[in-house]
């Protein structure tokens, strides 16, 4: 049942042989792609919950966007904390950025709602172009960037000053950014295969 899983995922080939699984976390979808048998699944999913359940305390708007906005959360291996992915309506969360205990819970749930941000704006975009049968306009990265950061940083003040603290200096920090710095064009072909380097010691 995981082949299958996974080769509807599009893993099926995959020679890193992660273990699939599929759960549901405060009401959102999430598929759980463990390539790394030194991480404990439980434990990810654990503070996935953590994370969504602060939204939920502080923010629980966003969490109702994105269980609407959404089609799952995908945990597994990338090249950065998170992204949203349009075509899939999915958010991937690092799976090595769950595993981390050298962190709160805050982090993560300000990337889960930064790419939550990521998929409102698609949602509403594509709903206005079906609407007046026009083409959505392209998308302007750095702009929409800088709106999932001020969301960031409105996340971060709503949290107790102990977690809130390293959330709004990341946001602010990104705030200050130019365009370039803010939504920086990345290869992530590249950037995937060295993260595959990494996890193969190489």
């Amino acid at each position: 049942m995981i082949s299958d899983f996974l080769t509807r995922l599009g893993f099926g080939s995959s020679d890193r042989g992660p273990t699939g699984s599929a759960h549901t976390v405060r009401g959102v979808r999430v598929e759980l792609l463990n390539s790394r048998p030194d991480i404990d699944s439980t434990a990810v999913l654990e503070r996935l919950d953590e994370a969504l359940g602060l939204i939920e305390t502080y923010q629980p708007w966003r969490l109702r966007h994105l269980r609407r906005d959404v089609r799952a959360i995908r945990v597994e291996r990338y090249a950065c904390r998170g992204a949203f992915i349009p075509s899939e309506g999915t958010i991937i969360t690092e799976l090595t950025f769950l595993a981390r205990r050298d962190i709160s819970a805050a982090p993560v749930a300000s990337s889960i709602l930064h790419e939550g941000v990521h998929a409102r704006v698609h949602v509403i975009s594509s709903r206005l172009a079906a609407r007046y049968g026009v083409y959505a306009a392209p998308r302007d990265s750095a702009r929409e960037e800088r709106l999932c950061r001020r969301s960031e940083l409105a996340f971060g003040i709503s949290l107790p000053e102990e977690l809130g603290a390293p959330v709004i200096e990341r946001a602010l920090a990104s705030l200050q950014l130019d365009d370039a710095g803010v939504a920086p064009s990345v290869d992530w072909r590249v950037a995937q295969q060295r993260i595959d380097e990494v996890d193969r010691g190489g």
